[in-house]
């Protein structure tokens, strides 16, 4: 699919009006700052790459190290700052959750999620998304649960925390230092995208 927004890119403002300093430093940590493996195996590492890369969408460029950025914030124990009484803490059902989803892809197919072909990968997570698992493999975490709260929700905000996203769909960046000036409906600053309709 192309996108409605050929040829824009958002760093081209990166010595605008649009960013400051705080924002470059900011960009600049995402574009080129990616953090060593710490909180998952390998094998638990390998599994989410192959995940993140069916759940989140392809864009031009190199593509946001999503699995890690995870990992990073896992290993911190940054989560949303809340979980419900029923869930188990954070990093224990992250561990679990991706386990369980390599457990599946190895039930069903004989081989761990990174080493499935797209299809069969894509197989495992909507049995995943409709709780169609093997309910030992989940002790303590519900699998339609995790995938749809957990899983879902931090790969995608952290995939359009990154640049490449922004450009994908036209967005100028954050609103400070410059704002936003025109916010009706079908309007747009001058300093924004123009979707090519």
């Amino acid at each position: 699919m192309k996108s409605p927004y050929p040829g824009y890119d958002v760093l081209e403002k990166w010595n605008s009006p649009s960013f400051d300093d705080r924002t470059r430093a900011a960009l600049s940590g995402r574009l080129h700052d990616i953090p060593p493996r710490r909180f998952f195996t390998e094998e638990q590492l390998a599994a989410l790459e192959a995940i993140v890369d069916r759940l989140v969408p392809a864009f031009a460029g190199r593509p946001p190290p999503i699995a890690l950025w995870l990992d990073e914030r896992l290993f911190f124990n940054q989560g949303e700052g809340f979980r419900h009484e029923s869930e188990l803490p954070l990093q224990e059902s992250w561990r679990i959750g991706i386990s369980a989803i390599d457990g599946e892809a190895r039930r069903r197919f004989s081989r761990g999620m990174a080493e499935l072909d797209r299809d069969s990968r894509d197989e495992v997570l909507r049995a995943v998304q409709k709780g169609d698992v093997d309910k030992d493999l989940w002790p303590g975490v519900s699998a339609s649960g995790f995938f749809s709260n957990a899983l879902l929700k931090m790969a995608v905000g952290l995939v359009y925390s990154h640049p490449s996203a922004w450009n994908d769909i036209g967005f100028g960046g954050p609103a400070s230092p410059r704002g936003y000036v025109r916010i009706g409906f079908d309007e747009r600053d001058e300093w924004e995208a123009k979707e090519v309709r």
